[in-house]
């Protein structure tokens, strides 16, 4: 699906395709329009199409090669791709996410739940001579060679 097909969905139905509301994706536009430059050879998608096909990597984590059936493009046009729309989404710092060591902050009050998980004794029958059948080394038999 390329993005003139995305053009007719319906906000709602947009970002269930995507994953990202259309006001993000225009912002992610243009600042992939802005900072990078075209150079080499012209590219058979759009900058839009571009940018749709890594949603849809990050989306549906489908193949690469399943992504590049569906926009006419080959597995590494679309690894080349992916690599470069998400260099310049990082790059720009608009769309970077918090660190790990970052904590949200919440209103929610933590409460504790003790458990008691001490040891009980089992009963297990118990060991005696009586039921034991005692028996000598020498009286077993040997494996002969």
């Amino acid at each position: 699906m390329k993005y003139e097909a995305t053009k007719n969905l319906k906000g709602a139905d947009f970002k269930r395709s995507t994953g990202v509301e259309r006001r993000t994706f225009e912002k992610m536009l243009a600042v992939l329009e802005k900072g990078q430059r075209d150079f080499g050879r012209p590219t058979r998608l759009s900058r839009a199409d571009q940018l749709l096909l890594t949603l849809m990597y990050w989306r549906e984590y489908r193949t690469q090669f399943h992504i590049g059936l569906s926009f006419g493009v080959s597995e590494a046009t679309v690894c080349r791709t992916i690599r470069k729309i998400e260099n310049g989404l990082v790059q720009s710092g608009q769309f970077r996410l918090p660190g790990k060591k970052v904590l949200p902050a919440s209103d929610t009050a933590i409460e504790m739940v003790v458990v008691d998980a001490t040891e009980q004794p089992i009963e297990r029958p118990k060991k005696d001579k009586v039921g034991i059948i005692a028996a000598k080394r020498n009286s077993t038999p040997k494996k002969r060679k």
